[in-house]
């Protein structure tokens, strides 16, 4: 996956979101339940997972995404970028004023050692 190169060098704080249902708005934040917040060496690494992710053709499934991370900077205000990732269509939904029009929607295999290894990054917080 691509993510921007300035946004992932400032990405200081990821929180790790359970979602539970789909934004009113596709700019609007995914709903859910933080479960995580991951900070200096993990955020290096769970970027870096992220943009190992082989990518894939879409899979239909109506986009039901089960996990989301938000990316902040040193500032802790606002995302720089959310990306919600489906693990059954093969997508992930990025946004933010960090997201170009062009990377708002790509494509990833979850079936990858790569894909499984984020899932359960994200599994294990659910604690």
């Amino acid at each position: 996956m691509q993510l921007p190169v300035e946004a992932v060098d400032a990405t200081v704080l990821i929180e790790v979101v359970r979602i539970s249902g789909l934004p009113a708005r596709r700019t609007d934040p995914y709903p859910g339940r933080t479960t995580a917040h991951w900070a200096g060496p993990d955020v290096t690494g769970v970027l870096r997972l992220i943009e190992s992710l082989p990518g894939s053709e879409q899979h239909r499934c109506g986009f039901s995404p089960g996990w989301g991370i938000r990316a902040y900077d040193d500032s802790l205000t606002l995302p720089l970028y959310e990306a919600a990732f489906c693990f059954t269509c093969h997508e992930a939904r990025l946004h933010g004023p960090t997201i170009p029009a062009v990377l708002t929607t790509q494509f990833f295999h979850p079936d990858t050692p790569p894909g499984q290894a984020l899932l359960s990054r994200f599994r294990a917080t659910e604690g």
